[in-house]
């Protein structure tokens, strides 16, 4: 999020906005990242498990991780509309669990949401907190074709260095000091 861990409040909803896969673009994408038949041949494809082509779900994540970026940079310029301080966010560890629920077909319009479900400072970077999330997405009949549970980073606005870890980083600044200082492996 664009916005101050403290500010994140759990359980927001952050709609994302909406793209609708044309067959085109999913054989596009196909041919370029994922080339197994029902992604790339439209007449193959039917005889599949799937009935007809269908996008890669590595396009639905691509689609999902666009639409959040630019939520997010959407976010820091209505903050910025505001007179407000965006927050700043940092990288992801990670991704904790990936669903594809139901195939994307030509002509979907898939919907996707991010959603906060927790939070806390982070143990290891001082100043910076972990968001725990969840991205969903939903077709235009609203099925959910596609469930994420994301990690990242979002700095403290009000995080003040104790003066123990400061020092600490100061002396290892000290040519010579900071050898000394550093945990021997």
């Amino acid at each position: 999020m664009t916005r101050w861990f403290e500010d994140i409040v759990i359980d927001e909803a952050f709609p994302l906005g909406s793209h609708t896969f044309s067959a085109d673009e999913i054989i596009r994408f196909g041919l370029a990242y994922d080339p197994q038949y029902f992604h790339i041949d439209p007449e193959a494809a039917k005889h599949s498990h799937f009935g007809s082509l269908v996008a890669s779900g590595w396009h639905t994540v691509s689609v999902g991780h666009r639409k959040m970026v630019d939520a997010l940079f959407a976010e820091e310029e209505r903050l910025r509309a505001l007179g407000k301080e965006p927050g700043v966010s940092g990288p992801s560890p990670g991704v904790n669990k990936m669903d594809f629920k139901a195939p994307v077909r030509p002509g979907d319009t898939v919907t996707y949401t991010l959603t906060v479900t927790g939070k806390r400072p982070s143990n290891s970077i001082p100043g910076w907190g972990l968001l725990f999330n969840k991205l969903d997405a939903v077709n235009q009949r609203g099925e959910l074709v596609y469930h994420a549970e994301l990690v990242g980073f979002s700095k403290l606005r009000d995080y003040r260095m104790p003066l123990r870890l400061k020092l600490l980083m100061t002396l290892t600044k000290v040519p010579g000091l900071g050898k000394l200082l550093q945990p021997s492996r």
